[in-house]
């Protein structure tokens, strides 16, 4: 189960934070306690990426269920290199279409220096293939290593990783067994 941290400071809205270690907004926080508050069913382990807005909701997880979470920082979040921290706008200003690199060009492109889409993948395919044992395993991460599974199980074109980011405190859940094949 792959469950998106929730909203961002709002300091951060319309930025590109990546690896950045940015906290929830009061938004944020409040539909983090209510994801804890509404959980049902068991759990066997908990998976965080060690990003202070998904360490939060795991943290919290972890106390209310009795279970200690595990770090892995494979489910971090995309590397942006230079970018982290500026503007999506300031980002297009200075690149223009070049940002599009990170889907049309997914081994080369690498975003501020950053990560390329491939290494992303690739990453996020470890992670997912080194998940403790046990039949309910919740991975508190980001859209992008979300979006890496989900593209993976869906056996998508990598360039279509963006169709694949889920919203912000959502839940995927996904079957373990399905094969991750990215063309």
């Amino acid at each position: 189960m792959l469950v998106r941290h929730t909203e961002v400071a709002r300091a951060w809205r319309g930025r590109c934070y990546g690896r950045s270690d940015v906290g929830l907004s009061r938004a944020g926080t409040r539909a983090a306690r209510d994801l804890v508050d509404q959980w049902t069913g068991p759990v066997d382990a908990i998976v965080h990426s060690g990003s202070r807005r998904a360490a939060i909701l795991a943290g919290w997880l972890g106390a209310r269920l009795g279970i200690a979470p595990v770090i892995d920082f494979d489910w971090r979040e995309r590397d942006f290199g230079a970018w982290e921290g500026l503007s999506w706008t300031a980002i297009w200003r200075a690149t223009g279409p070049a940002m599009d690199g990170m889907l049309t060009a997914p081994d080369t492109f690498r975003p501020g220096g950053g990560e390329t889409t491939r290494n992303l993948v690739d990453r996020a395919a470890r992670a997912w293939a080194r998940l403790p044992d046990g039949d309910r395993v919740v991975v508190v991460a980001h859209g992008g290593p979300i979006a890496a599974v989900r593209l993976m199980q869906g056996r998508a074109a990598i360039g279509e990783i963006a169709a694949f980011i889920p919203a912000p405190g959502s839940i995927t859940d996904l079957c373990r067994d399905a094969g991750a094949v990215v063309d």
